[in-house]
């Protein structure tokens, strides 16, 4: 949510902004127009219950005094609805992008700013990570495709081996890093989601909504995370506050009919691993930085070909103000593929959810402010599992373990056991 002072003091920037993300601008002027309605109306009911206090202080029930009571009875509950009226229309506005992303319609214009590592260059033809994956029977999307219906899998053997060997790579590095590991609930409630941001303009289409319980499946450990600290008032000195957690997530990928059909690369259920910080606006930045330096450590503790792409403002998510994508090299594509993101998301969730810290006091005075909070992959376990089952095929068909994974699978090659 944004601070309403902003779209009062500076509209036209506001305007600008949401325009950039794809959201008509109309929208700020039926806000001010709504909050202008609550404020006079505010400020009505206010002048009612002092002349009501007053008339009370006489003791007694005069026909003045009944109007007075009837009057401001109606005045509230225009109020009550103008402040609901009010309050959907500002969960409507998305984030301003921060002022260093570059204005853009959509991903075709992404920016490239860096790659690392060269891509891998095999003296075979390299079979896709589908087929590499059912020839050494690690992967089972024909069964679960029996069991559960279309993008679904069975990670099998040493395929789910090597799922909790990237657990483990992941939770070591970042723990040692000062994140604290978490595993969070799954389902949250709906309010909660929707705190985090992720439900407006069609957010709620991709994801697993169950009315009756008025609760959401996650699609991402960071929706469970974010709120841990709703109406909280952090301190200071324990800022930044970074978790990292793991859970499975779900999507019901909405939207990306006939994109990867088969496989395990765009599938309804899957397991992740998410950093999430807690930081002062002043440093929010460098932290975005650091997770994106976090991310890049560990695809290259895997040794897997990468670039990083910054998003242009039609690319952003209602919560984000900016957001870095990590691309790693998929051989049998000859392209890269998305693997990791990460996004600031500014004061935007914070004012939703009511997470506040105290700052330090300064000539004897201390303000209250909203912290800023921001997320990254750690690793997206399935998407890694394909970059390293295309990046370290051999020619006799195997895959190689990567050196940062070995001490935790207890093998350094996948071979077939036929």
């Amino acid at each position: 949510m944004l601070d309403i002072k902003l779209l009062r003091d500076d509209p036209e920037r506001i305007k600008k902004g949401i325009a950039s993300k794809n959201i008509d601008p109309k929208i700020v002027d039926e806000i001010l127009l709504a909050d202008r309605k609550r404020r006079e109306l505010l400020e009505e009911a206010e002048n009612l219950r002092a002349q009501r206090n007053k008339l009370a202080k006489l003791g007694k029930e005069t026909p003045e005094a009944k109007e007075l009571k009837e009057r401001f009875k109606l005045v509230e509950q225009e109020l009550k609805k103008s402040e609901k009226e009010f309050q959907d229309f500002m969960l409507q506005l998305p984030n301003l992008p921060a002022s260093d992303v570059e204005v853009g319609k959509d991903e075709s214009e992404n920016k490239v700013i860096r790659k690392w590592g060269e891509p891998a260059h095999f003296d075979f033809s390299p079979k896709d990570y589908l087929e590499i994956g059912e020839n050494l029977d690690i992967i089972d999307v024909k069964r679960a495709s029996k069991v559960s219906g279309a993008r679904f899998g069975y990670l099998k053997g040493e395929a789910a081996l090597l799922e909790f060997a990237l657990v483990n790579l992941a939770l070591e590095t970042l723990v040692k890093e000062g994140f604290v590991p978490v595993v969070p609930p799954v389902l949250i409630k709906k309010e909660v989601m929707g705190g985090m941001g992720y439900l407006e303009h069609g957010g709620e289409e991709d994801m697993y909504v169950f009315d009756k319980d008025r609760l959401v499946l996650v699609g991402t450990s960071e929706q469970s995370l974010g709120p841990m600290h709703m109406d909280e008032l952090l301190e200071e000195g324990k800022l930044p506050l970074r978790y990292v957690g793991f859970s499975t997530c779900f999507r019901r990928e909405a939207g990306s009919y006939g994109k990867d059909t088969k496989g395990i690369l765009r599938v309804h259920q899957f397991d992740k691993i998410e950093m999430f910080s807690f930081t002062k606006p002043e440093v929010s930045d460098r932290e975005h930085e650091y997770l994106l330096a976090m991310e890049e450590k560990m695809v290259q503790l895997l040794e897997l070909p990468y670039q990083v792409v910054k998003m242009c403002t039609g690319d952003l998510g209602t919560p984000a103000a900016r957001k870095y994508d990590i691309e790693c090299w998929i051989p049998s594509e000859k392209r890269y593929r998305e693997t990791h993101s990460t996004s600031t998301c500014t004061d935007f969730q914070a004012r939703r959810l009511n997470i506040r810290y105290q700052s330090s006091i300064i000539n004897h005075q201390s303000s209250i402010q909203f912290v800023h909070t921001l997320n990254g992959t750690a690793l997206a376990i399935g998407r890694t599992i394909i970059a390293i089952l295309e990046n370290y095929q051999q020619k006799d068909g195997s895959v190689l373990v990567p050196k940062a994974l070995q001490k935790y699978t207890g093998f350094s090659k996948i071979s077939s056991k036929k």
